[in-house]
């Protein structure tokens, strides 16, 4: 008779009415409803539920991963009884909707793209700790202000009407798009023995990217070249250098100041005689599986405390463990890439230093291509 008289009592609570999304963000999801109970219950397929405060009418869900669809549901209490629960099915936002990354009118590479891909809940490959540990050290910013160097790979925007000049290609020519180019004869071009030049065109949304350049006359020399439609996202052919060693553009994994929606581009001392999808291409003869390959992705730990960090600094590191970074050529381990600009702020990102390697794991990779 007790059972039978607490199940009527819970039937006969309210339920909640017009149970609707109110807001939604790449990590949680809001309900509002109407109803006359005096205590609600906020429940998520396969979790406990969560008792509101007493007159709630709305509640957030949150600890949610972008552009997933959730069960949630709002039920009538009173005392310890409930009532029936009305569900709902939504989904948050992508972390990096279509267009987040831009520049001069154009996106670089489409949402889905594999620069722009959220990974920070995609599993741990089963060879990290063997990678990490062939990474030894610090990260370290290779870009800043310019007021302490020259430091960084720099980037120049030219008009739809740009002219095109001559590029003659000294060393990978069997593996460059052909020219000409779009590089006016006063691009800036990377300090050291690099010498990047990177030329994002307007209208066309075009990227063109030099390696070891020199002008030459009314053009330039280089050793490679390389073209990427920044609509699209083909691929070079398989086996291919790019400016890159790695066979992949540069430009889209340059830190740049402002939000970050996109990996990084980093260097490692040695790399491993294969490469990993997005990288195209290997530059090693080394065939020690633990040494990374071209292309291997890293992100920060979500365990990583950031509480000691602010300003710039934190913004990179929250994109380190969103979106992580790429190993894309030979060089200085941990040494992340970025566009000079007189906007950075060179204390903040030297707290930069102080995160070890340790701190970072490895994405699950594709299958190695070894070129064998």
């Amino acid at each position: 008779m007790l059972a039978t008289l607490l199940a009527a009592f819970a039937v006969a609570l309210p339920a909640p009415g017009h149970v609707h999304v109110r807001a939604r963000s790449t990590t949680s999801i809001t309900l509002a409803w109407r109803g006359r109970a005096h205590r609600y219950e906020l429940r998520r397929a396969g979790h406990a539920a969560r008792q509101l405060r007493a007159g709630a009418h709305r509640a957030r869900a949150g600890g949610l991963r972008p552009g997933h669809r959730y069960r949630l549901g709002v039920r009538a209490c009173a005392s310890r009884r409930c009532g029936r629960t009305v569900w709902i099915v939504a989904r948050t936002r992508s972390r990096a909707p279509a267009g987040a990354t831009r520049i001069a009118g154009c996106p670089v590479f489409p949402a889905g793209n594999a620069w722009n891909r959220d990974v920070s809940h995609d599993p741990v490959d089963p060879r990290s700790d063997a990678y990490i540990a062939a990474l030894p050290g610090n990260l370290h910013p290779d870009f800043g202000s310019g007021r302490y160097g020259d430091y960084g790979i720099p980037f120049t925007v030219v008009p739809a009407g740009q002219q095109p000049v001559p590029i003659h290609f000294t060393a990978y020519g069997d593996e460059s798009d052909p020219g000409p180019y779009p590089v006016p004869l006063d691009a800036r071009g990377e300090g050291g023995g690099d010498r990047h030049v990177l030329v994002v065109q307007r209208g066309s949304c075009k990227l063109y990217e030099l390696f070891a350049a020199e002008r030459a006359g009314s053009g330039w020399n280089a050793d490679a070249g390389a073209v990427f439609d920044l609509r699209s996202n083909h691929q070079r052919p398989a086996g291919w250098t790019s400016a890159d060693a790695a066979g992949l553009p540069i430009f889209p994994g340059l830190a740049r100041p402002g939000p970050i929606h996109h990996a990084l581009r980093f260097t490692v001392r040695r790399t491993q005689r294969a490469y990993v999808a997005p990288a195209r291409h290997f530059a090693s003869s080394s065939t020690d599986p633990n040494l990374p390959p071209m292309g291997l992705r890293l992100r920060l730990r979500a365990g990583y405390d950031l509480s000691g960090f602010h300003g710039q600094a934190l913004e990179i590191l929250r994109a380190l463990r969103a979106y992580g970074m790429i190993v894309a050529d030979n060089g200085s381990n941990w040494y992340i890439s970025g566009a000079p600009d007189p906007r950075w702020a060179d204390d903040d990102l030297d707290q930069l230093k102080r995160v070890p390697g340790t701190a970072f794991e490895v994405v699950r990779t594709g299958p190695l291509h070894s070129g064998d």
